[in-house]
């Protein structure tokens, strides 16, 4: 009776860890124009992925019919954004995968442009990003997640 109360607060202690790791499997943040933009004019942005050490994320061609790639929206009301550009990863294998599957480690860069109108009223832009993504560890992979910021920058 005992060990059947072990086995399943082990099991309930393994979710709960899991769970933990997964929600920590990647941070999110991001800039453009080094925080202001010109009327008229195209800047740059970037979108930056930290993954921890112990974990990995798909690319947005993971080679893998079985992996989920990464995803990225961007949006901004009255703006034209082109991008995220998204990176070569590093090409893996995996115990749980006979093919190697393209993937990102550490800190990724998705390089993006936004231009803004001549016209543009208002003295700030809103670029919203939509990162959907999975992390795994060199033997598992957790369930999807969507990661969601706001880029703002100042116009002149």
């Amino acid at each position: 009776m005992s060990q059947i109360k072990i086995h399943h607060a082990l099991i309930i202690l393994s979710f709960v860890f899991l769970s933990a790791v997964s929600a920590k499997a990647q941070s999110l943040s991001g800039s453009i124009g080094g925080g202001t933009v010109e009327r008229g004019k195209t800047s740059r942005g970037v979108l930056i992925l930290n993954i921890p050490d112990g974990l990995h994320v798909n690319t947005n061609r993971p080679n893998s019919p079985y992996a989920i790639p990464t995803t990225a929206r961007l949006s901004g009301r009255g703006l034209k954004i082109s991008g995220p550009f998204f990176p070569k990863g590093k090409s893996r294998r995996f115990e749980f995968s006979k093919d190697a599957i393209n993937v990102y480690e550490g800190t990724v860069r998705l390089p993006f442009t936004v231009t803004v109108p001549a016209n543009f009223r208002g003295n700030s832009i809103n670029v919203r990003a939509v990162v959907r993504y999975q992390a795994c560890t060199d033997e598992v992979c957790y369930p999807p997640r969507t990661a969601e910021i706001t880029i703002t920058a100042r116009v002149r």
